[in-house]
This record gives C-alpha cells, sequence and structure tokens, in this order.
C-alpha cells in the first residue's frame, strides 16, 4: 500500500508539471509505458508504442473507450532499439538499428507474443544516431531515416544522413532527402502532399549553436546541407571548405540549438479550433549537453502556405528550474482530434484534449 501511494504521488506530481494552453487538458492515458517512443494506431484502437533502451514493443489497450489504458502487453522484449513503429493494412512493422520487421494481422495476435519476419535488412548497424523512425508514405513506400553514426562526420557509405523510401515488394530504395545528420519524425502536408522532417543539429559548438531544423522537401534527393553547413548558414568548421559551390536546401524553421525535434505531426482534427488546422506539433525532447537546459516541451507552428510564420509553445511546464519532469518524444492525432503525447524518460503516454467554455 505504501508504494502504491509513492507511485500515485510521483505520477501526479509529473502530471501537474505540465501545462497547456486555456481550455485544453493534459491527461495521463498510459502510466506505465517504459521508454515509450514511436507510437501508431491500429484499425482498432489499439496504440502500438516502440521503445529504444528497452528494446521492447508495446501493445496499449483502452477496451471501454474513456481514453485511460487498461492493459499494457509487451509483444516482445529483446530487440534492437526498436523505436520506431507503423501500422499498415493490418500489420504492425518495427524498426530496429538494422531491419525492419512485420507483425501480420497485429491486432489478433500482440497477446500472444508473436514472432515478426524480417522485410527489409539493407540499413547499416551503427547504434549511434541509429534508432529509427517510420511511416508508410502516400505512395505505399516505407520511409525511413538513417542518421550520421557521429556528431559530425562524412561517411562513405550514402545511406547515413538521409531519409530513404523503400518498396517493400521489390526491396529497392530511394533517396528522399540527403545531408540529414539525424530525423526522428516527419510527417507529409495534409494539402500539398510535400514531407516535412525534424532534424537534430550538431553538438560540441557552444549553447546556441547551430540550430536544430524543420526541414520541407520539394524533390526526391534534395540534399540539405550535412555535414557542411547547418540551419540557414552556420558553416561547419571541420566540413564547412569542403561545400563549394554545391547548393544546399536551408530549413523551413530553425529551432533553437539543442532543443532536440523529435516526432512531428500535421494536425487535421476538429477538436481543436479551427486555427490549429494544419498546424505542425513538434516535442522538443530536450537538451543533454548544453550548460543550462532547453526543450523539453511540445511547439505548435502555425502555416501560410508553405511558410511557417510562427512558433508557440503548446505543452511546457517539464522544465522547472533546470528540474527534468518530462521528455516528449513523439505525437500522433487520435480519431476524436485529441493528441498522444509520449514520454520516453518517464514512461507516460499523454492525452490533450480540448472544451470549449
Amino acid at each position: 500500500m505504501k508504494l502504491i501511494t509513492v507511485l500515485g504521488i510521483l505520477l501526479f506530481s509529473t502530471l501537474q508539471a505540465a501545462e497547456v494552453p486555456e481550455n485544453f487538458t493534459i491527461d495521463v492515458f498510459a502510466p506505465d509505458v517504459e521508454g515509450a517512443r514511436q507510437m501508431a494506431l491500429s484499425d482498432s484502437g489499439v496504440i502500438y508504442a516502440g521503445t529504444r533502451k528497452a528494446g521492447k514493443v508495446y501493445a496499449v489497450e483502452d477496451t471501454d473507450g474513456d481514453f485511460k489504458a487498461d492493459k499494457v502487453y509487451t509483444i516482445i522484449d529483446d530487440l534492437y532499439m526498436p523505436s520506431a513503429v507503423t501500422y499498415h493494412q493490418g500489420d504492425l512493422y518495427v524498426a530496429e538499428v538494422d531491419k525492419v520487421l512485420r507483425f501480420k494481422a497485429i491486432d489478433k495476435h500482440y497477446k500472444e507474443s508473436p514472432e515478426p519476419e524480417v522485410v527489409y535488412d539493407d540499413l547499416p548497424d551503427k547504434s549511434h544516431h541509429g534508432w529509427k523512425y517510420i511511416k508508410f508514405g502516400p505512395d505505399g513506400r516505407l520511409y525511413i531515416p538513417i542518421g550520421v553514426p557521429c556528431n559530425v562526420c562524412d561517411e562513405d557509405d550514402q545511406r547515413f544522413g538521409t531519409i530513404i523510401a523503400v518498396d517493400l515488394e521489390t526491396k529497392k530504395h530511394e533517396f528522399i532527402a540527403t545531408g540529414v545528420r539525424n530525423s526522428v519524425g516527419f510527417d507529409w502536408h495534409p494539402q500539398t502532399g510535400e514531407l516535412w522532417f525534424t532534424d537534430n543539429g550538431r553538438d560540441w559548438l557552444g549553447d546556441d549553436e547551430p540550430a536544430c531544423e524543420l526541414n520541407r522537401v520539394t524533390r526526391a534527393g534534395e540534399f540539405f546541407g550535412f555535414p557542411y553547413v547547418h540551419g540557414e548558414d552556420f558553416m561547419d568548421p571541420a566540413f564547412g571548405e569542403k561545400l563549394g559551390e554545391r547548393e544546399f536546401t536551408p530549413p523551413a524553421w530553425e529551432f533553437q540549438a539543442h532543443v532536440a525535434p523529435l516526432g512531428m505531426a500535421f494536425y487535421t482534427g476538429d477538436m481543436f479550433p479551427e486555427e490549429y488546422q494544419n498546424s505542425i506539433f513538434v516535442t522538443q525532447h530536450g537538451s543533454w549537453n548544453r550548460s543550462t537546459k532547453v526543450g523539453y516541451k511540445v511547439v505548435r507552428l502555425t502555416l501560410k502556405g508553405n511558410q511557417v510564420i510562427s512558433q508557440d509553445d503548446f505543452i511546457t511546464g517539464w522544465l522547472v528550474d533546470g528540474e527534468v519532469k518530462g521528455r516528449p518524444n513523439d505525437v500522433i492525432q487520435l480519431p476524436d482530434g485529441s493528441l498522444l503525447v509520449s514520454d520516453d524518460g518517464f514512461g507516460k503516454i499523454y492525452r490533450i484534449s480540448y472544451q470549449p467554455n
């Protein structure tokens, strides 16, 4: 009884640290999902979640529809940083560092510890920035970012520092974006269909340089500057002179250095006010090597056409006087228009809803 009371106090205090705009509410959807990172929603309403350090993939049930998890199942627990999950045509796809697995007809079998099959294994096996984030695109291909195995380097293996699209039938891939340091979140614009993605800036150049990024892809194979240039025009001290005359695409938006933007989603629901339509929600996982911590929040980016015109805080309060109370990782939209946000640092999934006065 004493242990339950202490855990209850810790859960309450962590939740109460979070602050949302007026008329919004944040609740704990699932309180005990160790290391929860990317999430995926199935046709039957099951939430699947990957992890990085824990090596686990979960199924989270809300059987009575009250937006509170009733049961969390561990589907598998011995994978190589299976941070990425996506649901497609009844199957669950899980990306480890070096391969992609498929759990067929997952909604029927997640309670049974099903055995997956390998559907793609032409990925580097380096763990540094090797954890993945995956989704199927409008073209039916699986999109996979491949982070660089370093802080900053120029690798011979052309797969590093890219986002690729894989045809799982033919196993052929296409480079969608290059010159990308470490993307752990992307989504497609609901009107233009263009791919937007977050990218984490390099470390060890001080507290305020270079910026983290939000990028927009306008053509397959587009080059975004890494490792030669960061942000709009910050030349890398070790590699900048090698850029030469090569053209690169600057970011659509610069985030503060070291905030670590990860998951992102365009909002298309009808629960939030009309001005939220087609906004981008981005989780900022938070700095790890800055003298003063930054990030640890969810921000909203407002667009006009294809231009980002503003950034506003959406969920704050997870950084209080230097103490970290939340590490937001991924964000997805539920059918009712509310959002789920995973927190891999504290093992929770939150739900954000809106109720007008």
